[in-house]
């Protein structure tokens, strides 16, 4: 007879066995200044995250304040440092609102968590982040995916609903496993239809796109037409953390009812410098975001003419579809060889048959590196072709 011990021993070892029969093993980089590396795998859209005065602002803010901030929002640790950093993530996107949280999962979290359950109704676009399809079953809800990007689908689904149920539209801004953009001014006019609210997480958009980088929401779709707005802090703004903007009475909801909010100890006071250091680079110098793009038209014009598998994407987000995983390991262990890192990007992540590179390009990328991913990327054609 096996003991309890023992079976859980067993349902482990047949899950990790599963996984690596697939080539589907994920493993920790461990890296270090002592060999460096040329990241096209991260998300410093602006290279922000390497920049010295955010790390100056971080340093000072922590000197003064404390390194942690000793308690959660609710009890001692919402500091005057909090609030300035709330309000300028509500300009920026032109919402009354905005309110911390510790994550963008979180956040995603506690925002379904907050508004859902068994007696509500939520449509997510079929990419959807992995945080937002487990909100929705964090919070028990009815939820129902509609056709990536497709907003008859959509729409044929709201015409279904229940008239009588709070109903709640759920989209990524920018997919972040395809770089594509989802249609806001199309999702807001849907759900304005069905009088359903529209929740769209903006995590990488937020700093990219828009003419003030406020992301493919901000100031161009206002807090009427999207309710809810998320975006995150480690990503395009080189710091860590994440938002949530919205009206009065949604910030005041999640405040009261939100779970990874109420329960979690504030943002360190040293991140929120950083964050408000690198707000103001936003404003101060958008030739970073100009120079972005030039970057991702660069990528992209000479990728095509190498005849590179691109998907169709204006974001620092430029997957290669391979299709399995065998040859994305190869891809992804030939441009490591070259001293270049890229994500290895396989199922359950995105769809079986449709592993992939994922690059991600960033302001801090010179004319150099780009030249040596490309080339890197042609070597692995020729390998294949040899």
């Amino acid at each position: 007879m096996h003991s309890r011990t023992d079976l859980w021993s067993k349902r482990l070892a047949r899950a990790a066995e599963q996984r690596r029969s697939h080539d589907g093993w994920r493993q920790r980089p461990t890296l270090s200044d002592v060999a460096p590396f040329i990241d096209f795998a991260g998300n410093d859209y602006l290279g922000l995250a390497d920049d010295p005065r955010l790390a100056q602002a971080q340093a000072q803010a922590a000197r003064r304040l404390g390194a942690g901030a000793k308690a959660s929002h609710l009890v001692s640790g919402h500091l005057e440092i909090h609030e300035r950093l709330e309000r300028r993530l509500a300009e920026l996107t032109g919402r009354p609102r905005a309110l911390l949280l510790s994550t963008g999962y979180m956040a995603n979290l506690g925002v379904l968590q907050a508004l859902c359950d068994r007696h509500t109704r939520v449509f997510q676009d079929r990419l959807n982040h992995a945080s937002l399809i487990d909100g929705a079953r964090l919070a028990e809800a009815p939820s129902r995916r509609f056709h990536h990007r497709d907003l008859d689908d959509l729409e044929r689904l709201l015409a279904r609903a229940p008239d009588d149920t709070p109903t709640l539209v759920v989209s990524d801004g920018v997919f972040s496993m395809d770089g594509d953009v989802a249609d806001v001014g199309g999702l807001a006019a849907t759900a304005r239809r069905h009088d359903a609210w529209l929740m769209i997480d903006d995590a990488h958009g937020l700093g990219v796109l828009g003419e003030h980088g406020d992301g493919c929401v901000g100031r161009a779709h206002d807090h009427h037409q999207v309710p809810i707005l998320v975006g995150t802090l480690g990503k395009a703004l080189g710091s860590a953390g994440a938002f949530v903007a919205g009206d009065e009475m949604l910030i005041d909801h999640l405040i009261q009812f939100a779970r990874p909010y109420v329960y979690t100890t504030a943002q360190p006071p040293g991140v929120a410098a950083a964050t408000l250091a690198a707000l103001d680079l936003l404003e101060r110098e958008p030739e970073r975001r100009a120079r972005l793009h030039e970057r991702i038209a660069d990528f992209r014009r000479e990728a095509l003419r190498l005849g590179l598998p691109l998907a169709d994407s204006r974001t620092p987000i430029q997957p290669i579809v391979l299709g399995d995983n065998a040859r994305v390991m190869r891809w992804a262990q030939s441009l490591a060889r070259a001293g270049l890192r890229v994500g290895a990007i396989r199922a359950p992540t995105v769809p079986k048959g449709k592993a992939r590179l994922r690059i991600t390009l960033s302001a801090a990328h010179d004319d150099d590196a780009l030249d040596a991913l490309l080339e890197a990327l042609a070597d692995c054609q020729r390998e294949e072709r040899a």
